[in-house]
């Protein structure tokens, strides 16, 4: 009888171990999230954040938060993983850690329909006198965020040899193909007004997931776990973000500007000679 169940229990506990997403700082666990980014912000206050999340006291500014659509990597890895945007999660992050406040900006999308609704409100004539649709609202941005993903998916290793060995028959294929996959992202701030970089950081997470062993599944039950495959490298990359926006927010705290003898963009310390 425990020879018979032993590979159903270690079955169960392969699928359990695919749930795992390990940031470069440490465990961060989803509990009943979907993904690291949890809770909700409004304005300076925050609920169910993570508690991971670094913070701060006061924000730092306004800052626009690319979307990443268009990049070139960004068609790529929605393909891989089935994820449909990552902003959404970033700017989640941000304004709960209260380091920025967060503009419309650099969601084109958004930016695009905000801007349509504006000018209904504005010049259609149809609103209510007083609806205070003047120029000179909207609240310009001092800083610009810029995500990009430069490991997606990537294989780090596999688990077939450890628990493929322990397993026979249908639970030996599925934790057979079990993997170790890793997210490598950076985050890269520039002061909008001069251009100038003021920070830039790397994180990175590794989940585990199995996508060969749904070969061994048939009909209905192949179809159910279909998405399994693909869903943890998706939550190691918001992972990843949540990684490398932490260590920006820290370098952030001990901040102090490049300074430039004669000033910047002046010609700098690097003379060339006659």
């Amino acid at each position: 009888m425990f020879k018979k169940t032993l590979p159903f229990i270690t079955l169960a506990s392969a699928l359990t171990i695919a749930g795992c997403v390990t940031p470069g700082g440490g465990l961060i666990s989803t509990g009943n999230n979907a993904t690291a980014a949890s809770g909700a912000a409004g304005g300076a206050s925050s609920v169910n954040a993570n508690s991971s999340l670094e913070r701060c006291d006061a924000p730092l500014g306004t800052i626009a938060v690319d979307d990443g659509r268009g990049k070139e990597w960004f068609a790529s890895f929605g393909q891989a993983t089935q994820v449909t945007t990552i902003e959404p999660l970033i700017r989640l992050a941000v304004q709960q850690s209260n380091c920025f406040v967060i503009t419309s900006i650099g969601n084109n999308r958004t930016e695009s329909r905000l801007s349509e609704i504006t000018d209904k409100q504005r010049n259609s004539g149809e609103f209510r006198a007083g609806s205070n649709q003047h120029a000179g609202q909207r609240v310009a941005a001092d800083y610009y965020l810029e995500p990009a993903i430069i490991i997606g998916n990537e294989s780090v290793g596999g688990l077939a040899a450890g628990m493929g060995g322990l397993m026979s028959g249908f639970a030996g294929a599925v934790a057979g193909s079990l993997q170790s996959k890793q997210s490598v992202v950076t985050m890269t701030m520039f002061d909008i007004r001069s251009g100038v970089q003021l920070s830039v950081s790397e994180g990175n997470a590794t989940a585990t997931n199995f996508g060969a062993a749904l070969g061994a599944l048939t009909g209905s039950a192949a179809g159910g776990m279909g998405g399994f495959s693909r869903t943890p490298e998706g939550k190691a990359t918001v992972a990843a973000f949540m990684d490398a926006y932490n260590n920006m927010v820290i370098s952030l705290r001990n901040y102090k500007a490049q300074e430039v003898q004669g000033g910047l963009g002046r010609g700098g310390q690097l003379k060339v000679g006659n």
